[in-house]
């Protein structure tokens, strides 16, 4: 074989037409195998050495791989500054999440501490910022509302008033959150352990956007009592956003004024400062950290104007300073949260792999799905211990962990040890901060969600399937919750690309003038269908879903009846049989009747001839039989149904094809299948099979190697099914044929190609 350019933008290859058995001769192919058995494997896992245990210890544990390494001139300025505009957001931003997953404010600033010190240890992201997020908040939230719900912490009151036991509910809920956080954490552990951190690309991102997006308007709706200061019903179960939202609409005419006027002058001072933000990102060197400023300024005016007490504004209350010791979570909530703790774990997941994923692309580093969900388990179940709930990374954080000049996870570190002061020493200032002001801060921070229903146009413009996986999983999360949704729209993700495969496109390829490339018929005008010849091609994998509609479109498609040609071929058969037997029965009594005759003119000594025949008689009177027979079988066979044929010429046992398009041989393009299982090896045998008796050859073209071993392991190749009919390309197997029939060029492959036929 030899290979030369001519032009530049042109080749030429002049080589000999490959079918299986000669490309595994030319190629070479081996027979050994390159995986290690399992007793290699086990026994490669038991062995301890130094280097090995030195491997394992910078894989899990990352920070002693690049930590030493640490470049402390260059990075130390731009991992400060980072840190401090993070912890600037952890503060304000713990305190209003918390509220969302109704707990109290000093909840969410732990969660700010301990798992994001966790992560600075065990991640492989340095850009992410892990803390907490309004859509795990909503989540934990939901279970905390629907375990711990006020009606089951009402006590009696003075004047047979009730009351709720605020300090007894906020206890309960935090042995309920610290449960979900810890079991969440689990699962992402043995997740992460038995290496399962593809997983995630079953989330595809349209699904995890159209979730997030529904998650931002559960938190909308969570956050609107705060703003009109009033106490809507809680509603669980299906459908809840809707009650709730009707709920609140009721109740609008008892709006607090007060806590109306803080919550629109707060929104209006954040909006207008972030935009400020956005547009001078590149002049200013650090964000206006706004959203402290806001929490300052509103605990400042209420505590001096005595907000609480004068006009009932709604506030934070005691935040308790201090660390707690560690404290086991309550296992006996473990079975009341299995399903919430692994959607938990999922949806965390696949926000923290998402977001570390686009960091290591543009700033050109790896990072490790399993790892990430070790990481991430280690944060939820080291926190869980330490009165912290569920963590993932958020993306407003992480963005101005970058944009701030953040280079590694040491910008966590710092932002951990300003989050601690803030707990020990200036926590309890925050008392007389307004909720109100809180769930502003929330509101302003989902707009880069609300955003992502921008997405909905373009998927229109680009694939419309993703359109409808992003609508169901909004529609399902919007009216069945959290829970659920998350399960609906996963299982509906996995129902498209079931329909995907069993619902590919077949096409007919003909081939381009003078190339050797083969194209679809219907999409190029330029392709032209070389006659006698079909070349079938599938956009998917044949397997035990689509093998039979594979069949079907593939007699489609040629134009070949293969139950019709046979059962035609089997009326013939039975005709020629009858037809035979009554030649042989006519035979039998023209024979007798013979006989009779030849006894009767011995007796008379008078030879006769036969009657009423219209046969050729010898000049001596008698009949010549053998002429006869074979007059009245080719009567019978002109009586048979005609068919257009067109030898073949083929080796393969010498058949005719019986196909009244004149198609002798069909190529199948199998070079997109990457796998094949029995029932479609089963599909493929019987192709060849009811084909080849109706006189059409069948060849395979462009299968990869990993299919013919799977092929050979099925014993699907056979005498009536050599590896001969296998090619390298659907031009080899054109150029087989052609050479079968004879034919140098039949105007549709260049001479150059035909060359190489030897």
């Amino acid at each position: 074989m030899e290979d030369g350019y001519t032009t530049f933008g042109e080749y030429v290859v002049h080589r000999e037409v490959l079918d299986e058995s000669r490309l595994e001769e030319v190629a070479q192919k081996g027979t050994w195998s390159t995986k290690p058995t399992v007793g290699e494997r086990m026994k490669h896992m038991l062995r301890c050495s130094v280097s090995q245990v030195k491997n394992a210890l910078l894989t899990w544990i990352p920070i002693l791989s690049w930590l030493p390494k640490y470049p402390f001139r260059e990075n130390i300025i731009g991992d400060v500054m980072s840190g401090c505009s993070i912890a600037i957001m952890h503060l304000p931003q713990g305190m209003a999440y918390a509220l969302l997953a109704s707990l109290r404010p000093m909840m969410g600033l732990c969660s700010s501490f301990y798992p994001v010190l966790v992560y600075c240890i065990f991640g492989t992201s340095r850009h992410v910022s892990v803390g907490t997020f309004a859509v795990i908040s909503i989540m934990v939230g939901s279970v905390t509302e629907r375990l711990a719900p006020d009606s089951n912490f009402i006590l009696n009151g003075t004047n047979g008033s009730e009351i709720v036991n605020l300090t007894a509910r906020d206890s309960y809920r935090v042995q309920v959150a610290c449960s979900l956080t810890v079991l969440a954490g689990i699962f992402q552990l043995l997740l992460g352990l038995v290496k399962f951190g593809f997983m995630v690309t079953y989330l595809s991102e349209p699904l995890v956007r159209s979730y997030t997006t529904a998650s931002a308007c559960h938190v909308c709706v969570s956050q609107l009592k705060y703003l009109f200061g009033i106490t809507p019903a809680r509603f669980v179960g299906p459908f809840a956003l809707v009650y709730t939202v009707v709920d609140i609409c009721r109740l609008l005419p008892q709006t607090k004024i007060p806590e109306l006027v803080i919550s629109l002058v707060a929104l209006a001072v954040l909006i207008v400062v972030k935009e400020i933000n956005d547009c001078y990102r590149q002049r200013l060197p650090l964000p206006i950290p706004i959203e402290l400023v806001v929490i300052i300024t509103a605990t400042v005016i209420t505590y001096f104007c005595g907000l609480n007490t004068e006009y009932s504004v709604n506030v934070v209350g005691e935040i308790p300073t201090g660390l707690k010791p560690p404290r086991a979570p309550d296992a006996t909530l473990f079975s009341q949260l299995i399903g919430d703790a692994f959607a938990v774990a999922i949806v965390g997941y696949a926000i923290d792999i998402s977001l570390g994923k686009t960091f290591g692309l543009k700033h050109g580093y790896k990072v490790d799905s399993n790892q990430e969900l070790v990481s991430l388990g280690l944060c939820n179940t080291i926190g869980g211990f330490f009165r912290c709930y569920a963590v993932t990374a958020s993306l407003s954080r992480s963005l101005v962990q970058e944009s701030t000049g953040g280079k590694t996870q040491v910008a966590g570190m710092i932002s951990s040890v300003i989050v601690l002061i803030a707990v020990l020493k200036i926590g309890s200032l925050f008392e007389d901060l307004p909720k109100a002001v809180l769930s502003t801060i929330v509101f302003v921070n989902l707009k880069g969600m609300f955003k992502q229903f921008m997405d909905m146009p373009m998927l229109w413009k680009t694939n419309k399937v993703d359109l409808l996986v992003w609508l169901v999983t909004f529609i399902s999360t919007i009216l069945l919750n959290l829970d659920l949704g998350l399960a609906v729209s996963i299982g509906f993700s996995m129902l498209t690309i079931i329909f995907k495969t069993q619902l590919p496109r077949y096409s007919i390829l003909g081939n381009v003038p003078g190339t050797e490339l083969y194209l679809d018929i219907d999409a190029y005008k330029e392709a032209k269908e070389i006659p006698g010849i079909k070349i079938f091609h599938s956009s998917a994998t044949i397997n035990f879903a689509n093998s039979e509609m594979y069949l079907e479109s593939l007699q489609e498609k040629s134009g070949i009846d293969i139950g019709k040609l046979q059962t035609e071929k089997k009326k013939r058969g039975a005709k020629q049989r009858r037809e035979q037997e009554k030649q042989k029965k006519r035979e039998k009594d023209e024979a007798k009747k013979n006989r009779l005759n030849k006894n009767k003119d011995n007796q008379n000594g008078v030879v006769l001839s036969m009657p009423d025949t219209d046969s050729d008689v010898s000049g001596k009177g008698q009949i010549n039989w053998g002429y006869h027979s074979d007059k009245a079988t080719s009567d019978s066979d002109s009586d048979s149904y005609e068919v257009f044929t067109v030898d073949s010429n083929h080796g393969e046992g010498g058949k005719k094809s019986s196909c009244r398009s004149g198609t002798h041989s069909i190529i199948l393009d199998v070079s997109v299948t990457s796998s094949m299982d029995t029932v479609a090896v089963k599909t493929l045998k019987n192709i060849f099979s009811d084909f080849g008796d109706v006189g059409v050859t069948i060849y395979l073209a462009g299968c990869q190697a990993c299919v013919v071993e799977q092929m050979e392991r099925a014993n699907f190749f056979s005498e009536s099914v050599p590896k001969s009919c296998l090619f390298v390309s659907v031009h080899d197997a054109v150029l087989h044929i052609f050479k079968k029939l004879g034919q140098e060029d039949n105007g549709f492959v260049s001479e150059s190609h035909c060359r190489g036929i030897k």
